[in-house]
């Protein structure tokens, strides 16, 4: 199978990219796939967050440069799945996490940049080789990048198309954190379990609102803010307060007893 889902955690489905012989290349069949099964779990009660990663020496080598040189851009889109796998990762509403188990490159890279969350192996390599290959950009990654780890550092990754290593990603602020190997999906995956004790609509509003944000104005971005603030706050009675602060305060000390 070119993808495999898994649930060893309440609440936490694991898609992983499943062509390691192809370094988890996107074929047209795996693109398809791919957004098929987000569109499928926008609407899946059962996951709450999303774990992206890839098979093997890979998170994604970008697409099948194979596949593309027999049939070329126009014959390789079954019915403009390419622009619809960005829909549906980006509309997917629920916190995906990228574990970015090895090189992320091109489309691969823009894959990842679509993820909410970015933690790496130490094996995690970056690179984008569009101007290389004479195509333009169309995931997002020429816009996202930049706004990430800074315009200068982002010209430089795609004027270029240089590797960048998983520490300096870390410190240029791709990734949040760098794991050995063998720990990155348990550590993805205890991630994903604190993110799952959150109070599900209002994840979904900070969710959206750091997104706005990301898009908008800060002038903008306030203003939504208090406007999804001030109709959440209706649903709150004195006593479910009461109960999350209990919550809240147990789970702040079982933290720091470790």
């Amino acid at each position: 199978m070119a993808l495999v889902l898994t649930n060893n955690i309440d609440g936490v489905t694991t898609v992983t990219l499943n062509r390691p012989e192809q370094l988890n290349a996107l074929s047209n069949d795996l693109r398809s796939t791919i957004t098929e099964t987000f569109l499928r779990l926008q609407t899946d009660d059962a996951t709450k967050v999303i774990i992206l990663t890839g098979a093997g020496r890979a998170f994604s080598a970008g697409l099948d440069l194979r596949e593309l040189g027999q049939k070329g851009f126009a014959q390789n889109d079954n019915a403009g799945v390419t622009a619809d796998l960005h829909g549906a990762i980006r509309s997917v509403g629920k916190p995906i996490i990228g574990a970015i188990n090895g090189f992320a490159i091109t489309g691969g890279f823009e894959i990842a940049l679509m993820c909410d969350i970015l933690v790496g192996s130490t094996e995690a390599k970056f690179a984008d080789t569009h101007v290389r290959m004479g195509v333009v950009p169309g995931w997002g990654l020429s816009q996202r990048l930049a706004k990430l780890i800074g315009p200068s550092r982002a010209k430089e990754l795609s004027f270029t198309g240089n590797y960048l290593d998983a520490v300096t990603a870390e410190r240029w602020g791709l990734l949040n954190r760098i794991v050995e190997p063998a720990e990155l999906l348990p550590h993805c995956e205890s991630l994903a379990a604190d993110i799952c004790q959150a109070d599900p609509r209002t994840l979904s509003e900070v969710h959206k609102l750091i997104d706005f944000g990301v898009e908008h104005s800060l002038a903008e971005g306030l203003k939504e803010e208090a406007r999804r603030s001030a109709a959440h706050k209706g649903d709150l009675t004195a006593d479910t307060l009461d109960e999350r602060r209990v919550a809240v305060t147990k789970r702040g000390r079982d933290k720091n007893r470790r």
